[in-house]
């Protein structure tokens, strides 16, 4: 049916039984989309994480070798932070994904109008079918791909090809169905699905839809699975050498236990020992017995509370951010933008505003204006210019929301309205259109004939067909002169022109103008500078951008000129910048992947850019291990978008850019990705605090673990007082780190290397310190006279035990102070975290509760003011120990290994 020619438009539309028939046949008119993951496969994929996968192995062996003793305590805990963790992981993602898909539900409610057994209805896009005949207006949005088959039309490409220029598309000489090689966005009788009209009106003849469509072959480059995330590769990093740090400790535990069995037991007398490895029961029991001390280290060795902290800083942090119209579909999306080193950015509707705005003004006698404000100074100028702009204008003035607005026409129509609506007509005007000659490319201008209060033809078209006709202009104070300096003028124009201006000339003819003969004598009213202008914070957020080291590299289909000028207003390339640093597709295309990877740092623009140009450049950053991002709005960005290590799409871009994205900039801000960028590092700096906090107290466990059955030390904490470790360890200070604030500062460090470790040296030094500094206290807590002195003696040592207790949690409240820092002063912007001060406060102020009122359930019986307070300043001394460290560090390393510190 395809090929055949269309019946006669009285006759036009498919009965119900063709359009079931080719529904059969050829698809429905729907992109097929990924099926979201269900709640419970989200939850049971969160199982996945490498953390996760280690703990739950803990698990397993902490059930297995004590299940005649079981420690249900250290079990229960790790069980409720595995469970915590996966829930609170998938509750979040899953919000945002019921997010997402309200977002999404408006493209199924759109409609078109189609025939159908000879009637014209409204029906919804999804009920397009390759067959039907769909009737096109201005304002039209596209639903499928085919052929125009009657009518003239100015069509809005820029979905496709990021592109504001709108593209002519006439009706075709001849009807067949168009081959793949022609379903190309430059054919000029082809339609494509997501496009808009602009002006005019036609029919077009469906020949492709769904995923058949232009829009659904980039849709199926989506399907790729995404890439594992830098936090994740890190992540698994560290739970490897923490799996190497607890099979290491275990080992020693296990072969010191068989030591203190077979050797010190029997004072190393070669016949005992023998006797004592012979006989099988013995041997049996001291093996058990080690492999239940080698467990226990491995247990004690693992952060189980990571795994909720992490959740939970990526958690609040998206909820903090979707106050700012940032919507985080995917968690580790946030931590990833603050790790990245170049982001590819769209233009249009982007770092633009989208739509095409009046610019400036040039007289013919040269005077420049820009605003209508500064037009309307000259009054009899402005009149001229208001009438020839609303008057010869295919644009109309109407309402939206109850609120005046410009709607149909072109891109180029809008905007000289909206300019001439913004200032005004002083005073009202008599006028009647009495014909008419409407823009066709190939005439390049317009022309209306009006009469009233002003007499005149109104023209406006390309300044070539145009400003060479002109031999008068109407200078500033309307007085008409003759034309002489056209040549001036010229140069005025070229000016504008490499400025990415677009340029429109406005004039009048006292004769009729007929579309057949050519142009009487003119006079000219003025040139129209028209561009898509820069976002007025675009500027800013590239300063913010660059200067955290991000590469920001704009990729534009617009033409060199237009791209190299908005590059430079809005401060992406400078004078300094070599030549490589705006490039065309073709140039780029010309270059191999080695040759693209050596120019790359210096790339700035690439203007002409095709779909496939964007995902190459993010393949080939991604092969030189730099972590890339991606923004974007149309369907042509959506392929990169996916393929990047954190995608940004904009929330009035197209469906399926939206569905690429990691992140949606719902308020279309350039500056929100910033904002992104720095909520990604402040996480990134959150999680590494926590885990300083938590690994130091992990050291001294195992550090305990390992001497404290050789000295006589076996239940330095009771199983309830673990509880109560284990809650301010695990889940309290994961809370109390997730609030710490976004700083300024983190924006002036380079990012973090692909290949960076999430224990770095300063890491490992204050971990190292803390946690085998708190360790030897806590031994001495026991084994030094001077220190048991300072308590009183009872029976069971009680008051010893008590005093331990106590310093063992003050010890490691005050750590968190080292922790949340690396500066000298450990109070810097602590007011910003408010959490921190409230549950450290609060942990404070429940470890003194127990101490007195503990009873026997807590092993704590009361502390005198004296005991108490040496117990205090015992703890506190782990700040200016840790201090000593910083500053040493500090003599050691240059201002960028410190900023890199966290």
């Amino acid at each position: 049916m395809s090929g055949n020619e269309p019946k006669r438009q009285e006759q036009l539309g498919l009965n119900w039984g063709q359009v079931e028939e080719s529904r059969r046949q050829y698809g429905s008119n729907e992109i097929t989309r990924k099926k979201a993951k269900s709640f419970g496969r989200r939850y049971l994929e969160s199982f996945g994480d490498p953390t996760i996968k280690i703990l739950l192995v803990v698990l397993a062996l902490n059930v297995i070798f004590f299940l005649r003793n079981f420690d249900w305590y250290e079990s229960v805990g790790i069980a409720i932070s595995i469970l915590v963790a996966t829930l609170v992981s998938t509750m979040s993602e899953h919000g945002s994904q019921v997010a997402f898909d309200k977002l999404m539900a408006d493209a199924s409610r759109t409609k078109c109008k189609i025939w159908r057994g000879n009637v014209l209805e409204e029906l919804p896009v999804t009920d397009v079918v390759v067959g039907d005949y769909v009737k096109l207006q201005a304002g039209d949005r596209i639903p499928a791909d085919g052929i125009l088959i009657q009518g003239n039309l100015e069509v809005d490409q820029s979905a496709l090809n990021g592109e504001t220029k709108e593209a002519h598309k006439t009706a075709a000489p001849y009807l067949q169905k168009p081959t793949e090689r022609r379903r190309n966005l430059l054919d000029p009788h082809t339609l494509f699905s997501g496009s808009v009209v602009c002006e005019g009106e036609g029919i077009l003849w469906v020949q492709y839809v769904g995923d058949a469509t232009f829009y659904g072959d980039l849709a199926k480059e989506l399907q790729i699975e995404d890439q594992e995330s830098p936090l994740k590769r890190r992540l698994a990093d560290l739970a490897k050498t923490i799996s190497k740090f607890g099979y290491m400790g275990a080992a020693l535990v296990f072969c010191a236990s068989l030591f203190e069995s077979i050797g010190l037991d029997n004072h190393f007398v070669g016949a005992a020992m023998l006797a004592h490895v012979s006989d099988p029961y013995r041997l049996l029991g001291d093996l058990l017995k080690a492999i239940a001390l080698a467990v226990t280290v491995i247990v004690v060795a693992v952060p189980e509370g990571l795994p909720l902290m992490i959740t939970v800083v990526l958690s609040s942090n998206m909820k903090k951010m979707v106050k700012d119209n940032v919507l985080v579909r995917k968690l580790v999306g946030i931590e990833t933008a603050g790790s990245l080193n170049i982001l590819f950015t769209d233009k249009t509707g982007t770092l633009t505003e989208g739509k095409l705005s009046v610019a400036s003004y040039l007289n013919g006698d040269g005077t420049e204006l820009d605003t209508p404000r500064d037009l309307q100074a000259y009054p009899n100028i402005w009149e001229m210019f208001y009438i020839s702009s609303v008057y010869n204008n295919s644009s109309q003035l109407g309402h939206e929301n109850g609120r005046p607005a410009v709607m149909g026409g072109n891109s180029t129509d809008r905007a000289l309205l909206e300019f001439a609506v913004s200032g005004g007509l002083p005073q009202e005007k008599s006028i009647t259109v009495l014909s008419t000659i409407p823009f066709k490319s190939e005439n390049k201008y317009a022309a209306a004939r009006i009469a009233g209060d002003w007499n005149t033809t109104l023209l406006k078209g390309a300044p070539e067909k145009i400003v060479s006709r002109c031999r008068y202009y109407y200078d500033m104070s309307g007085k008409k002169r003759e034309f002489t300096a056209e040549l001036s003028l010229r140069r005025k124009m070229k000016d504008m022109s490499s400025r990415g201006i677009r340029l429109l000339a406005l004039a009048v003819s006292d004769a009729e103008v007929r579309e057949k003969t050519s142009f009487p004598e003119l006079t000219l009213i003025g040139i129209v500078g028209i561009r898509d202008k820069a976002r007025k914070s675009a500027r800013d957020s590239i300063r913010q951008v660059t200067g955290a080291g991000v590469q920001v590299v704009m990729v534009t289909g617009d033409g060199k000129d237009t791209a190299a000028a908005i590059a430079r207003e809005i401060g992406l390339v400078g004078s300094r910048d070599p030549e490589c640093a705006i490039m065309t597709s073709d140039e780029l295309n010309r270059l191999s992947d080695e040759q693209v990877k050596r120019i790359l740092p210096s790339l700035r623009v690439v203007a002409r850019a095709l779909p496939g140009d964007k995902s190459r450049l993010v393949r080939v950053a991604g092969e030189m291990g730099l972590v890339t991002g991606m923004t974007g709005d149309g369907v042509n960005d959506a392929p990169a978008l996916k393929k990047a290590d954190v995608g940004f799409a904009m929330g009035s871009g197209s469906e399926v850019a939206k569905e690429a994205g990691d992140i949606i900039i719902l308020d279309n801000n350039f500056l929100s990705i910033g904002n992104a960028i720095l909520y990604g590092r402040t996480i990134f700096k959150s999680i590494r605090k926590f885990i300083i906090y938590q690994l130091s107290s992990n050291v001294c466990a195992v550090g305990i673990s390992i001497v404290g059955h050789f000295i006589g030390i076996d239940t330095p904490i009771t199983v309830i007082q673990m509880l109560w470790v284990n809650m301010v360890m695990d889940t309290l200070s994961s809370l109390a780190f997730a609030g710490e604030p976004p700083l300024a500062e983190y924006m002036e460090e380079k990012p973090k290397r692909r290949e960076d470790k999430i224990i770095n040296r300063y890491m490992a030094s204050q971990i190292g310190l803390a946690g085998g500094y708190t360790m030897l206290l806590s031994i001495a807590f026991y084994k030094l006279p001077l220190l048991q002195n300072m308590f009183r003696s009872a029976p069971d040592q009680r008051y010893l035990l008590t005093g331990f207790f106590g310093f063992f949690m003050f010890s490691f409240i005050f750590n968190a102070l080292n922790a949340r820092t690396p500066r000298i002063n450990l109070l810097a912007n602590i007011w910003k975290n408010k959490a921190f001060l409230g549950i450290m406060g609060m942990t404070f102020a429940i470890q003194l509760g127990l101490i007195y009122l503990g009873g026997p359930v807590f092993r704590a019986y009361g502390l005198t003011a004296k005991e108490l307070a040496f117990v205090i300043l015992l703890a506190l001394s782990i700040i200016p120990v840790d201090l000593i460290r910083k500053i040493w560090l500090r003599r050691k390393s240059s201002k960028e290994e410190i900023a890199r510190f966290l």
